[in-house]
């Protein structure tokens, strides 16, 4: 079915545009064959509504012969072609109609008139019908485009679903490794330290289940996930891991990549805080900053320690997880001081409906 037909809105307009295009035609017909105005204006009005209707038939044409195509002069031949027979049956419906008239209510139309009438619509009907099928060409181009755009969305839509879950799929294992690593060394000098850590360890994969099955999740649940780990790793450090947070309240509701701060604080335990005897003080901000999200995490390094080569892979997926996020805006910097490393992620304000689900 044509689409003009499936929407009978834009039908109407299309009827209205067509009788209005039958005033010129009755005025070209009257400086032909002087006639009334009322009686070309029956003939005239009715015929290029048909012909709008016959003109149509285009869309099936410019569907069968696409361009552009491989031969686009068959494309053209073919339209040349259509035009022809399309011109012929306008034609023929204003030859019934003018009768009709000349026997009822339009003496003046004469055989005369009515055979220089039929060439007036059969000369007019063929380049009607071309321009018809150019702009069915262009609606059918303007489609195409609308197609593609969808395609490439949802091609992009399944891309970022598919990084989100091969990341995750790399954060659990990454996590889980360490905590078993952790786990194995405390069950011959802390048999009872090993049991709350699996105890802890089973909650906090309970929770990263929960949330990493989700876009975005509130700072508030982040951090709440971030303390489940802090605790596993407490169990394993004691006193030697020392912790500091400070959250804006107006941050807490922020929406952020799921498992975003936590592969970053295990970073900060892992390459930082594990190398020194004493231990040290992790230290978490987030606070708003007009549109932008800030968060920072830094913990204390070995001064000693020669510097890293790269980021690493808990800085890499974060990186990651930014992009598949959508936060294009969102930017990530890693420095590192004489004693110190600290990370700081900016990224646009989400709040509500507007990234969790």
């Amino acid at each position: 079915m044509h689409p003009l037909l499936a929407r009978p809105a834009r039908l109407l307009i299309v009827m209205l545009t067509a009788a209005a295009c039958g005033v010129p035609l009755a005025w070209l017909l009257r400086v032909l064959a002087p006639r009334p105005w009322g009686e070309l204006l029956l003939f005239t009005v009715p015929l290029t509504v048909a012909g709008a209707f016959i003109a149509l038939s285009a869309w099936w044409v410019c569907r069968r012969h696409p361009l552009p195509a491989a031969r686009p002069w068959a494309a053209v031949v073919a339209q040349l072609l259509a035009a022809v027979p399309s011109s012929l049956l306008w034609t023929a419906l204003a030859a019934v109609g003018a009768v009709l008239l000349s026997r009822t209510v339009a003496p003046s139309f004469t055989r005369a008139a009515i055979l220089g009438d039929l060439g007036v619509v059969f000369v007019a009907g063929v380049p009607l019908y071309l321009v018809s099928a150019v702009g069915h060409y262009l609606a059918l181009a303007v489609e195409a485009s609308h197609d593609a755009e969808r395609r490439a969305f949802e091609t992009e839509v399944g891309a970022r679903e598919a990084e989100l879950r091969a990341l995750r799929a790399q954060l659990d294992p990454h996590f889980l490794f360490n905590s078993l690593n952790s786990i194995n060394a405390l069950i011959g000098s802390d048999p009872e330290g090993a049991r709350r850590m699996c105890e802890r360890l089973g909650d906090f994969l309970r929770r990263t289940l929960a949330l990493g099955a989700r876009d975005g999740v509130s700072l508030d649940e982040e951090m709440a996930l971030v303390e489940r780990y802090l605790a596993i790793e407490r169990v394993r450090f004691g006193d030697r891991l020392r912790v500091e947070a400070q959250v804006a309240d107006e941050a807490r509701a922020c929406i952020v990549p799921p498992l975003l701060l936590q592969p970053l604080v295990e970073n900060a335990i892992k390459h930082g805080l594990q190398d020194l005897v004493e231990g040290g003080l992790v230290r978490i901000e987030a606070a708003r900053e007009g549109g932008t999200l800030r968060l920072v995490v830094s913990n204390p390094v070995d001064a000693d320690a020669p510097v890293r080569a790269g980021e690493g892979v808990g800085l890499e997926n974060v990186r990651r997880r930014l992009a598949a996020f959508g936060a294009h805006e969102a930017s990530l910097r890693a420095e590192r001081a004489t004693d110190r490393f600290t990370v700081i992620l900016r990224l646009p304000v989400r709040t509500g409906g507007e990234g969790a689900r």
